[in-house]
């Protein structure tokens, strides 16, 4: 796989695994991660892909041959290309709102729930123009929320650029929040936003919440979506 490979497959639940990656930046490197889902059919879907060993690909291409290539947002472009050359019958999948930027590097397939399994259920973020995407994955051992940008949970940045990064532009670095830089550019509707974090925090056995930036909220994952509605009324 083209690029600097990142850290290993984590699993998360069964059928459901997650790798924490880096950005490089200037003094520092950003905190990035990629999902990884088992679908029914001996698939896979690839959400925010990451450059990875070649032991984690084989591990995927276990789990099932990826399918669906998932681009959860407009920033979310950098290592598309090497997974389409890899796997080539996959799917490009985005965010309607997010088609036309995702196209500025490749074709987009679908801005629609195309996986096929009522267990995994991607949907359109309300609130952001449809620039955001979220998947609802059901396990036995609980569902997770799989979100993009509009929460970020940067605990731990590393170096003086990644600090200043995720303390200037609100990636959560005391708590899980809302970016202060993702409000001002996408967050154009908060009450529809706020309606949207209300029905995930309902959703029954809410397990965790995986970031596209930062650490696996695993703990009172509901608690966390309540506040991020408080937020956002304020």
């Amino acid at each position: 796989m083209e690029g600097r490979p990142h850290g290993s497959l984590q699993e998360l639940d069964k059928g459901l695994f997650t790798v924490a990656a880096e950005i490089a930046m200037p003094l520092g490197n950003f905190p990035r991660r990629m999902t990884v889902v088992g679908l029914r059919g001996n698939r896979s879907a690839i959400w925010s892909a990451v450059p990875l060993r070649e032991p984690d690909m084989k591990k995927i291409e276990e789990l099932g041959e990826p399918s669906f290539l998932i681009v959860p947002g407009i920033g979310h472009r950098l290592d598309i290309k090497p997974w389409k050359q890899r796997y080539p019958k996959a799917l490009v999948v985005c965010a309607p709102g997010a088609r036309q930027a995702v196209e500025e590097v490749i074709a987009v397939d679908a801005t629609t729930d195309v996986l096929d399994d009522p267990r995994v259920v991607f949907e359109a973020v309300p609130g952001v123009s449809g620039k955001e995407a979220a998947l609802i994955i059901r396990r036995s051992g609980g569902t997770t929320l799989v979100l993009n940008d509009i929460v970020a949970n940067v605990r731990h940045p590393h170096g003086v650029g990644a600090h200043v990064m995720a303390r200037l532009f609100g990636f959560g670095v005391s708590r899980p929040m809302t970016p202060w830089v993702v409000r001002w550019k996408i967050v154009k509707h908060r009450k529809a936003l706020a309606t949207a974090f209300r029905k995930w925090a309902k959703e029954p056995e809410l397990a965790r919440i995986v970031v596209s930036h930062g650490d696996v909220i695993a703990s009172e994952p509901r608690v966390v979506l309540e506040r991020m509605v408080r937020d956002l009324a304020g």
